[in-house]
């Protein structure tokens, strides 16, 4: 027999943000806590949610824990029986201690000889009885960016706990945290109807929170608003400004939605529209209504938590805030507009970047000069506009209006750049340089931004690394994890064929007077992190986790080309002959790693034959393996240059036979030093032309 467990959090409003977060782990902790306890269920739950409740209900929760048969291992067949076979009191204690007679015990054999043993029947306890304990556990171990305590209580959640629901079908499960006893009883809307209704089971949980004016389904909910604001939009004339984010915000704020809509004075029109946007959106969580061109309606549509007999009197209230807010917004831009671009970047030099990596004027001097030098690589004729883009890149941090609303920076940036003159180039890229602001977010259009964009992260990144700011575990307060992706979705978009390890030389050095470490081992440091970050790209995309260990093991200094490569690798190990090839290509590569290991070669180039001599070749299978290699180099030399990976690592791949013939005709480590060197050589030249692709070691063969 199975029923459904459900189980609900009532307590003062939740900010939020917290909800969705707070329902993913309080399920998630559930079905773990359930699968230790052996209580069979449907699997994870669905949650449901309010700003005043967190519910939980999980399907076929089986009413009676399973049973499980243990064995428990006692002390060694020569302590537990005499040479006759009697029992000695070490076999009737270790029976005792485990309930059982002596005649119960048995004997299994082990790694380490024979040992008594008990195999016991372990009867499974009641669902409801195990959960008495499951479900205090779930609650006390949700996540909040923040939780409180209240009165003279211990228990800590985000806001204080008015009553606990939790039931087992029609069973309640009877526990207690604190002062709050669990029950079968709920609330509804604080407002529209504040008593507290019992609840039988799931079945008529939804529907009875309904007809109290509380909508407990989070898509229902979302549904009802985006339906109701259309509707009200279509009426004024216009439609809403799409806004997923203040969608989910404003789902998670109320109980019951009721939308209304307002108007402001088209006066404000006049603001640009980014500004008043924001200042709707904001604060006062507001929706947009443009018009068929696009243009922003002198409207607003809010979404209230309770429905009022005169709606007229909620949009008044509504209408007499927003008005403050705009003109709050209004007297911002209008003194921000009265300050040039050169007095906002001199103000600069009162703002903090961190504290050993100085002001936000030395940075973007760095940044600057590292934008420059990116410009003469991708795009000389783009230096003047980079130069001038950088320079004002962080100026907009200084005004009113992004105090304000910090959401803005950057727009802000652009717009007052184009106030005062600045080309549209210039204020398009001072915008794009923050871009993407989040996994996954658009980037740069323009060449001028993805360049300011590039060298603002790579800025950030080295400064941070060179002082010991790297990120760990859950802890990167500056972002590094998101501008190192950023950096590589920019080149890979932009295909910058850029040396990687050129640009973070370049941008430490212009850190140099900051940092303290050498400079060598911050930039393996930062090169090893964007080898990380490139990884975890490449597996979202789907790429094997060999072909992905491979190919950024090899190089990550061209970002495209590790692309390129992984693409190329991946189409030859979906090849059906492609494991022998692996497995010939991994042995090349091992030989001359063991070879390395044993001092055979020595470590520095300088020190070693680099290259196969001819004239000591004794076997043909040799002069046929140099021969290939010289062909294929020359072969695949206009592929490489091309970025044509897929014909390269073709061409590459038909080394497999005369590599083969190889290894059946030589002694590689023969015991004649100069043929093993000659031979080691040879090896290594193929290796070095493997490396170019991939470490082969790390292929799953």
């Amino acid at each position: 027999m199975s029923k459904t467990l459900l189980v609900e959090i009532v307590s003062e409003e939740i900010p939020a943000g917290y909800i969705a977060p707070a329902l993913e782990a309080m399920a998630a902790l559930m079905d773990r806590k359930l699968s230790q306890a052996r209580i069979e269920s449907a699997g994870r739950g669905e949650t449901f949610g309010t700003p005043r409740r967190l519910t939980l209900m999980v399907r076929d929760v089986a009413e009676q824990q399973a049973s499980i048969t243990k064995e428990v291992v006692g002390p060694p067949k020569t302590v537990a029986f005499d040479a006759e076979g009697r029992p000695t009191k070490a076999a009737e204690g270790f029976a005792k201690s485990q309930g059982v007679s002596v005649k119960r015990l048995t004997v299994k054999t082990t790694a380490k000889g024979e040992y008594v043993c008990v195999k016991k029947l372990e009867r499974g306890q009641a669902s409801w009885r195990l959960l008495q304990t499951i479900i205090p556990e779930v609650i006390i171990a949700i996540p909040f960016p923040k939780s409180m305590r209240w009165a003279d209580l211990g228990l800590t959640f985000a806001r204080p706990i008015h009553s606990i629901l939790a039931l087992l079908g029609d069973r309640i499960i009877p526990f207690k945290m604190e002062n709050i006893k669990s029950g079968r009883r709920t609330t509804g809307h604080r407002f529209m109807r504040p008593r507290t209704i019992a609840i039988a089971d799931f079945s008529e949980y939804v529907a009875a929170l309904r007809s109290a004016f509380v909508v407990v389904d989070i898509a229902e909910r979302e549904n009802m608003i985006q339906e109701g604001i259309a509707k009200s939009a279509r009426k004024l004339g216009g439609k809403v400004v799409s806004d997923h984010d203040l969608l989910e915000t404003v789902t998670h704020l109320v109980e019951y939605p009721a939308v209304s809509a307002g108007t402001f004075d088209k006066a404000f029109l006049k603001l640009p529209r980014e500004v008043l946007i924001t200042a709707m959106r904001e604060h006062q969580k507001y929706f947009a209504v443009v018009g068929s061109d696009d243009q922003l309606l002198p409207y607003f549509i809010a979404v209230n938590n309770t429905p009022a007999e005169d709606m007229n009197v909620v949009t008044s209230g509504h209408e007499r805030v927003l008005r403050a807010r705009l003109e709050d917004a209004r007297f911002f831009f209008e003194t921000d507009a009265k300050t040039s671009p050169h007095e906002m970047v001199e103000r600069l030099k009162g703002v903090l970047f961190q504290a050993r990596l100085g002001t936000m004027l030395d940075k973007i001097s760095r940044v600057q000069r590292l934008a420059e030098y990116l410009a003469e690589l991708t795009a000389p004729e783009l230096k003047p506009t980079v130069s001038r883009a950088a320079w004002l890149c962080k100026s907009d941090l200084t005004t009113q209006m992004v105090n304000e609303f910090p959401k803005l920076q950057g727009v802000m940036g652009r717009i007052y750049a184009a106030r005062s003159g600045e080309a549209g180039s210039v204020a398009q890229a001072i915008e794009e340089h923050y871009l993407p602001a989040y996994a996954g977010g658009p980037i740069p259009e323009t060449p001028a931004g993805a360049v300011l964009s590039i060298a603002d992260k790579l800025d950030t990144i080295c400064g941070c690394f060179g002082i010991g700011l790297m990120p760990s575990g859950t802890s990167d307060p500056y972002a590094l994890r998101r501008q190192a992706v950023g950096v590589i979705q920019i080149m890979l978009a932009r295909a910058f064929n850029l040396s990687l390890k050129e640009l973070i030389r370049k941008a430490l050095q212009l850190l140099d007077d900051k940092i303290s470490e050498g400079t060598e081992e911050i930039a393996q440091k930062v090169l090893t992190f964007f080898q990380y970050r490139m990884g975890h790209l490449l597996a979202d995309e789907g790429f094997s986790k060999d072909v992905i260990a491979a190919v950024v093991s090899a190089s990550m200094d061209d970002i495209p080309a590790v692309r390129k490569r992984t693409e190329a690798l991946e189409s030859l190990k979906a090849k059906p002959d492609f494991e022998p090839l692996a497995i010939a290509f991994k042995r090349v590569v091992n030989i001359i790693k063991q070879a390395k290991q044993r001092g055979d070669i020595a470590p520095e180039p300088g020190r070693r034959q680099t290259k196969a001599d001819p004239s000591l070749f004794h076997e043909s299978c040799e002069q046929d393996l140099y021969n290939a290699l010289q062909e294929v180099r020359r072969a695949i030399s206009e592929d490489l240059k091309r970025g044509d990976f897929d014909r390269a690592l073709l061409t590459v791949a038909s080394l497999k036979q005369p590599v083969d013939a190889f290894f059946d005709g030589v002694m590689v480590l023969t015991e004649d030093q100069s043929l093993k060197q000659n031979r080691l050589a040879l090896l290594g030249e193929i290796a070095d032309l493997f490396a170019v692709f991939a470490d082969f070691s790390r292929i799953s063969t």
